[in-house]
């Protein structure tokens, strides 16, 4: 698929909102995210039945000539397949309508990803960790998301809501007046939008073509400055002029620690889900453990206004930035050194 290019003076750029859906907008939302996991599924299913199916026929001598095809997991031919299967597979014909194509198609496309990714990391052609094979997603880890590309996707004049395929007029938590300011003087054109459940509340991103004038100059373009991950500060800065300067933790774990440690007990008091017993979770099990999640939601949220703050002001100030280059992933297999590490990461 061919790569998308903005026009000369424009970048692609996101803008992320938070959303205030209602009661049956949230029903909608969630259906849409469990569509494109249903669909990934289906995707994953029907190509990896080809696989084991050639597995099995050549564990019986038979030759290569005589084996079952390999399905393509290219996008196209998932969504053409998917389009045939849709109206009489069971696990879909009695509630496909109810959600919009594009809920589908990002499952679709997330698959052929999958399976890309998988194929060219076995060849040796992907750099990083080795990919494995795509595998189901499970509801009740799967991350809610879902991609729309067509259809009525903007940004309402109000600055206060916005319209998306199948969902209708959503209003949002902020305002959208960075966005739709640039949109009603034809300075962005939304590109696509993208919801997503995370850290207890719905959020929505658009990828927006906009025109962005000329970056401002640094304040001290001639000065380089290195900076390096700190254990006691949050990091140390040393410009190439022989200044060395200690940025201080902000510690937000450590300030909301004892208000986690006795909502945590609270929780583990009352009667918790046991999938292989079946045991459902008490209202009153979830009403804690809304409570909890509710500060750790605000921990992460603390921390990456914390580095966005940093990284701005280091990019604003000198020329050149050097960064360290650390096996954090490593780092925080230290149990002695988590918390600390931990603190300067985005969840």
């Amino acid at each position: 698929m061919k790569k998308f290019e903005p026009r000369p003076g424009f970048v692609v750029q996101a803008f992320r909102f938070a959303l205030d859906p209602n009661v049956t907008q949230e029903q909608r939302l969630r259906s849409h995210c469990g569509a494109a996991r249903a669909a990934y599924n289906w995707a994953v299913s029907w190509v990896m039945a080809s696989w084991w199916q050639r597995k099995a026929e050549a564990s019986y001598g038979i030759v290569e000539e005589e084996l079952t095809p390999w399905r393509p997991w290219s996008l196209l031919a998932l969504r053409k397949v998917f389009n045939e299967v849709k109206k009489a597979d069971p696990r879909f014909a009695g509630w496909w309508q109810e959600n919009s194509k594009e809920a589908y198609s990002t499952g679709l496309a997330n698959a052929a990803a999958a399976f890309d990714n998988y194929a060219t990391s076995k060849r040796g052609q992907r750099e990083g960790k080795r990919v494995g094979m795509p595998r189901p997603k499970s509801k009740h880890t799967a991350r809610l998301a879902c991609r729309f590309t067509t259809g009525a996707i903007r940004v309402e004049s109000d600055r206060r809501h916005v319209t998306l395929p199948r969902l209708g007029t959503i209003r949002t938590h902020e305002s959208t007046r960075k966005l739709q300011r640039r949109i009603a003087n034809g300075a962005a054109r939304i590109l696509s939008a993208t919801v997503r459940f995370e850290r207890g509340r719905w959020f929505v991103s658009f990828q927006v073509e906009i025109q962005r004038a000329t970056d401002r100059a640094p304040a001290r373009p001639d000065v380089a400055a290195g900076v390096d991950l700190g254990v006691t500060c949050l990091a140390v800065i040393a410009e190439s002029q022989g200044t060395v300067r200690f940025v201080p933790n902000p510690a937000h774990y450590d300030g909301a620690l004892k208000q986690l440690k006795r909502l945590s007990r609270r929780l583990s008091r009352r009667q918790g889900p046991d999938r292989r017993t079946g045991q459902r979770p008490s209202r009153r099990w979830l009403a804690a453990n809304t409570e909890r999640n509710r500060v750790h939601h605000r921990v992460a949220n603390l921390r990456a206004d914390a580095l966005h703050k940093l990284t701005t002001g280091i990019t604003a100030e000198y020329g050149t930035v050097v960064v360290e280059d650390l096996n954090v992933a490593g780092m925080l297999r230290n149990r002695r050194l988590a918390r600390k590490i931990g603190t300067c990461q985005v969840n």
